[in-house]
């Protein structure tokens, strides 16, 4: 029998941990969970929570973040997130349509990692 049980964090290293803290409560909705993590924002989400951590490596030394890594989100109202992003000039790079998970649209956070959101 595997010891492992799979992921139980994510986390994504930011520029600038204020900037981001305040895009993902503030624009996206995540709600702010208790930490003690130093250095890092912790907002609950299901089934594991999300994490912002200020980076500990040279972020522009790549073309773009998370390159081969989807993150999916899911969410009640994919379309309703996709109009609060962009009240927020957030720009979609895929705009809300169906998917093969129900209603679906990506964007870009202020680091440059693409994000899908869905009803799953």
């Amino acid at each position: 029998m595997s010891n492992v049980v799979g992921p139980n964090f994510l986390t994504l290293q930011v520029r600038d941990l204020e900037r981001s803290r305040a895009f993902y409560r503030d624009v996206v909705g995540f709600v702010p969970a208790d930490s003690k993590a130093p250095n890092a924002a912790v907002f609950a989400a299901e089934p594991i929570n999300l994490a912002l951590r200020q980076t500990s490596i040279d972020l522009d030394s790549v073309a773009e973040l998370g390159w081969g890594v989807v993150i999916w989100i899911k969410a009640k109202d994919p379309d309703g997130l996709a109009e609060q992003l962009q009240k927020h000039d957030v720009t979609l790079t895929k705009p809300p349509c169906d998917g093969f998970c129900g209603r679906e649209f990506q964007f870009k956070d202020p680091d440059g990692y693409e994000l899908t959101v869905y009803e799953g």
